[in-house]
């Protein structure tokens, strides 16, 4: 045989053999999912990283969309319910303060900054006999701090200014304070913007829809939320905070009351304590509410039913602009996401329909929650559900579940946000993938 036929065997070998190599590495790989992802769609899912909050816990974590952890934060103290992770990854919520006197469901007591490793970079406490820092903190542009305080009526106080009840009470209270001197800056109280019907003789008597803007101190005992609230005083139960830097507004998700309060940011704390000055001129009344206009005896059909984390869409996500709102639904055993979109001027008439209009929603027979949860709008246009007790949804616009991850024996989940692959939060904690 002729000795070149054996030269070019190897020859042929070595051009074939890597030809079938490279046929094969064009299939993709197997996706390996965790045991607590019961729905995976790769056609529908996005790219983020999902950073799961539980409630009242030591840790905290992000999972991608596989179901496993990328990242865990862990913690000296259990969280005091909201926690979020900055662009540099440091995080920023509250925590649960020691032995506290005030302890209603979703109280904190102490705001800290964390780094990615652990460490404390900055804290804040308000836990004492009179106030305390409860469930949502939010970080302003210019680095400020916006934190919910509940604050102690004693009884003798509420009875002169016509509050129906035999206890003290606590309501609510927003404070704004710059870490960098712990100096707080500006502050908005609902008590100074309270009004009630029952007693004409006592103070801030008048007429509920002649003054929307006014909050019903009575409303909650004439419409109880359930529960022990009225032994402990816990009358309103704001759960959620969120703030728009266009407007220089503040969403407020009031539970007891079943709707969101707007409070103008652009006032002096002066100012705040009137019904004049601000972009608004209406000082601290409120500027906008909706979700139960029962609660100034106004038009319009009540839509929430218990209600957590009002999030404004921004930063060009679809639906930017409109509000997400969790609606717990505990009477009905349903809940349901709106996104609302809210009118171009935000004002308040009486005798009128000032509801918003329900650009989207989403619900499923299996969604239910009585407490927490939340909804933010996803990179894609998807929407990201937290059911507490459950675990994670996420759904398209068209209502089709792309993604469901079950929380196992982990906590009930207070939030979950979103963080995508690629983006700042991501390349600070190292996670960028080839």
């Amino acid at each position: 045989m002729n000795r070149h036929f054996f030269l070019i065997l190897p020859l042929l070998a070595i051009l074939l053999f890597p030809a079938c190599e490279d046929n094969n590495n064009d299939q993709p790989e197997p996706i390996i999912l965790s045991e607590y992802v019961e729905v995976y769609d790769e056609n529908l899912i996005s790219d983020d990283y999902i950073f799961v909050v539980e409630n009242n816990s030591t840790n905290s974590y992000l999972i991608n969309k596989e179901g496993f952890k990328v990242w865990e934060w862990n913690f000296d103290t259990n969280s005091g319910n909201d926690l979020e992770i900055l662009n540099n990854g440091n995080i920023v919520g509250l925590f649960k303060a020691t032995e506290p006197i005030i302890d209603f469901g979703g109280f904190g007591g102490t705001a800290k900054i964390i780094d990615k490793n652990g460490n404390v970079l900055w804290e804040y406490s308000v836990s004492d006999n009179d106030f305390v820092a409860h469930h949502d903190v939010e970080m302003l542009p210019n680095g400020n701090i916006l934190l919910m305080v509940w604050e102690r009526i004693t009884n003798d106080i509420a009875v002169i200014n016509g509050a129906d009840f035999n206890n003290d009470i606590f309501t609510e209270k927003i404070i704004e304070v710059n870490p960098s001197n712990n100096e707080v800056v500006w502050e908005w109280r609902s008590w100074d913007h309270i009004i009630q019907d029952k007693f004409e003789g006592l103070a801030n008597y008048g007429d509920l829809n002649s003054n929307p803007g006014k909050i019903d101190i009575n409303y909650s005992l004439d419409n109880p939320p359930g529960g022990n609230f009225f032994d402990g005083g816990d009358i309103m139960h704001a759960n959620g905070i969120d703030y728009d830097p266009l407007t220089d507004v503040i969403f407020l998700s009031v539970n007891y009351y079943d709707e969101i309060w707007v409070i103008d940011h652009s006032t002096t704390t002066e100012e705040a304590q009137s019904n004049s000055g601000g972009n608004y001129d209406k000082g601290g009344d409120l500027i906008y509410r909706f979700g139960n206009p029962t609660t100034y005896n106004s038009l319009g059909s009540k839509l929430f039913d218990k209600n957590h984390f009002p999030n404004l869409l921004e930063d060009d996500v679809e639906g930017e602009g409109n509000v997400l709102v969790y609606v717990n639904g505990n009477s009905t055993g349903q809940s349901v996401v709106y996104e609302l979109e809210l009118p171009v001027q935000l004002n308040l008439n009486s005798n009128a329909n000032n509801e918003p209009t329900i650009h989207w929603s989403y619900t499923n027979d299996n969604l239910f929650a009585t407490k927490l949860s939340g909804a933010v709008r996803l990179s894609n246009g998807n929407t990201l559900i937290t059911e507490s007790d459950y675990g994670l949804w996420e759904v398209t616009p068209e209502g089709n579940i792309a993604w469901k991850y079950e929380k196992g024996e982990a906590g009930n989940i207070w939030r979950a946000y979103h963080y995508i692959y690629g983006g700042e939060v991501s390349q600070s904690l190292g996670l960028d993938e080839d």
